[in-house]
């Protein structure tokens, strides 16, 4: 049993379920169904897929993470940015509205749902730290300007592409002339009332003494009030007629057994694609479901939520969906509904999958600018331009990571967007390990502490040099340490002892003893001893297994206070030659 409650973490909660957890549950469930009924149809239309796919995304992917995720609150299931990177990579091989798009975006969720399982099975959820939070923030925010730009269309009524910002906004002005007039106000009108009920409804339902969990179910459901409200109107004045966009006839059916392309030409075209996907959604889900367990002192696995979203993904291919992952917006409403377990999400599922035979006539007549402007509002609360400024007074570096990414993603692309940012990034980060900080430290008076010599008035000894080396040594930044030492040691002829000071330092590669083997051997041919203190067990493991710990022309002290004793208060002599 506990090598299984490893993978099914269902057992683990399932155990313990009882009557308060169902009906908090139950609660959180219907909300979250109201919620996504509209949300699913509208980022299915993201995709470049029929509605039905975002709902038939909703169904098994939930039921399958209930089982195989950790998290308690996260509700899994189509989010803007898959979306718009589904539509991107599907869109390279295959034309929107035709089987093959339907097909390639089932292989999509496929290749990335076998991805993250291996990358769960093999415990490899540290990999997702390779994209930093900078260059996740900016990706996101330069994916919700697209995402909103791309939308225009559909409130607009017009027949604009392009997938970077420059050719939108090119298409969008050449095709304006064509603004259908009604879709415009239908559009204009919905977003507009979303943006009222998200902001000022909740305080003013509180104003008028509606109670707060009242207030909040129906805050939730402004886009439901959105989408029958322009159904109707639609309907009952016949605007399809006129021009208007409508979802049209939507299969009324559980989601089917579907099958993804196999081909070795399309599983090759979007392995890359799958596992950007991949990678992105992850850590989009894992950040969401941290956040939460850590507001109930509750834990999550990231491997195993690897496996739990490989296992979502992998349901989506089967029954025509399309990649999925955590939302934050659906998951934000789960945990604040009081969702107790992860049989929410099968609640929620549940609940989808009636409205999925009952409801889906009733959206026959719902124009698509309705879904555009639900996207619009969603997704512009995923744009936060405060990253630049932000970044910009902490870390230099990191703000031309987030100004990297944004730009690259609106001018080239949302891959070459997030591959940039990366790329920019591990560059950033090789360049800055390249210089490593290493800082000249003296005796605190008074104290058994050294600190930077430029920083805090220290006793020094002018025939001792000490440097904290505080960075790891590799391949990378070994040859600026020997280069330090060598600068500092030639500046002056009364320098006899060299203490190198390990206390930051967690790991030394071969570059790196090579080079203080070197450093070893030039000092001694000038008559200075070189010393370690302060180095770490596995660090001292490591360098016992080489023979610079034999050959070292001065001691390893445990202490640089010791070696501070040793050095700088006897008068011992140099190191022997």
């Amino acid at each position: 049993m506990p090598s299984f409650g490893r993978y099914l973490p269902i057992l683990d909660w399932g155990r313990r379920y009882d009557r308060q957890a169902l009906a908090n549950d139950l609660i959180a469930a219907l909300i979250v169904t109201i919620m996504l009924i509209p949300q699913s149809l509208a980022y299915a239309l993201l995709a470049g897929l029929p509605p039905e796919a975002g709902i038939y995304a909703s169904i098994a992917p939930i039921l399958l993470y209930a089982i195989f995720g950790t998290s308690r609150a996260l509700a899994v299931g189509p989010v803007a940015v898959v979306s718009l990177l589904t539509a991107t990579a599907v869109g390279q091989v295959a034309e929107q509205g035709t089987a093959g798009y339907a097909v390639a975006a089932l292989t999509l969720a496929l290749l990335s749902g076998g991805f993250l399982m291996l990358m769960g099975l093999l415990r490899l959820g540290f990999l997702a730290n390779f994209l930093s939070h900078p260059v996740i923030a900016g990706f996101i925010t330069a994916s919700g300007i697209l995402i909103a730009t791309s939308q225009l269309k559909h409130i607009l009524g017009v027949g604009a592409h392009g997938h970077t910002l420059p050719e939108m906004l090119v298409s969008i002005l050449a095709h304006l002339n064509e603004t259908n007039w009604i879709t415009l106000f239908i559009g204009g009108a919905a977003t507009a009332f979303l943006f009222w009920v998200r902001k000022n409804l909740r305080p003013a339902l509180g104003r008028l003494g509606t109670p707060a969990l009242l207030a909040d179910f129906l805050t939730k459901a402004g886009p439901v009030a959105a989408v029958v409200t322009t159904t109707v109107a639609v309907w009952a004045f016949g605007l399809a007629d006129r021009g208007v966009n409508i979802v049209g006839s939507v299969p009324q059916s559980l989601p089917p057994l579907t099958m993804p392309g196999l081909s070795s030409e399309l599983l090759g075209a979007l392995l890359l694609p799958a596992i950007l996907i991949s990678i992105i959604g992850f850590v989009e889900s894992v950040s969401v479901a941290q956040t939460l367990a850590a507001k109930k002192r509750q834990r999550i696995d990231p491997d195993q939520e690897l496996i739990g979203l490989g296992a979502a993904n992998l349901g989506a291919a089967f029954t025509g969906g399309y990649p999925v992952t955590g939302g934050f917006a659906r998951s934000v409403v789960n945990f604040d509904a009081g969702a107790e377990t992860p049989a929410a999400g099968a609640f929620t599922a549940l609940g989808l999958a009636i409205a999925a035979v009952a409801l889906t006539p009733l959206v026959h007549y719902l124009p698509n600018a309705t879904l555009a402007a639900t996207i619009i509002v969603a997704v512009l609360g995923l744009v936060d331009l405060s990253i630049l400024k932000k970044t910009w007074g902490y870390s230099r570096a990191d703000f031309v990571a987030v100004v990297t990414t944004i730009l690259f993603t609106l001018g080239m692309g949302v891959e070459v967007g997030v591959a940039s940012g990366v790329a920019l990034s591990v560059l950033l980060h090789l360049y800055k390990t390249s210089r490593p900080h290493v800082a000249e430290v003296g005796l605190v008076p008074g104290t058994q502490h050294f600190r930077n010599v430029n920083r805090h008035k220290v006793h020094t000894c002018p025939e001792l040099v000490t440097l904290r080396v505080d960075e790891s040594l590799y391949f990378v930044n070994a040859r600026f340490l020997e280069d330090l030492v060598q600068k500092r040691v030639t500046e002056g002829c009364a320098i006899r002892n060299v203490v190198l000071m390990f206390s930051a330092v967690n790991e030394v590669d071969y570059s790196a003893l090579e080079s203080l083997e070197a450093i070893n051997h030039r000092l001694r041919d000038m008559g200075v001893g070189l010393h370690l203190s302060e180095v770490k067990g596995p660090v001292m493991d490591r360098l016992r297994r080489s023979h610079l710990v034999d050959d070292l022309n001065g001691r390893i002290f445990l202490s640089q206070y010791d070696a501070w004793e040793a050095l700088a208060r006897s008068n011992v002599p140099r190191a022997a030659e």
